[in-house]
């Protein structure tokens, strides 16, 4: 077996080891958000309860909160936007880096 070989399956070992081990060592956790996690801390801190400085321009629109599934979605379409954006230069580089060897080589 080739060097490349042994090494592509060790990194595949390695991210099944990442993407299971995971499940067994979590078992009860409780992932909550972020926001809620540091009310409680600022309401156990003061012994009053948190009062946020402002509501949320979405919920302003739209005259409540928004469903989880909607939060989700926009959450997603963020995520996407990123990536695109992220891919686009990333392909940029390459490409240009490749027209740049193929210059060398030429002698352009």
């Amino acid at each position: 077996m080739g060097d490349k070989k042994k090494t592509i399956i060790i990194l595949l070992v390695i991210a099944a080891l990442i993407a299971v081990i995971p499940l067994f060592t979590l078992r009860g956790a409780e992932f909550g958000g972020s926001d809620d996690a540091g009310s409680e801390e600022i309401s156990k801190i003061t012994g009053t309860e948190y009062k946020p400085w402002f509501t949320p321009v979405m919920e302003t629109w739209i005259g409540g909160e928004l469903p989880g599934e909607v939060e989700s979605l926009l959450f997603c379409v963020q995520t996407g936007i990123g990536v695109g954006i992220l891919a686009f230069y990333l392909g940029r580089f390459v490409e240009r880096s490749k027209h740049e060897t193929t210059e060398k080589k030429t002698g352009a």
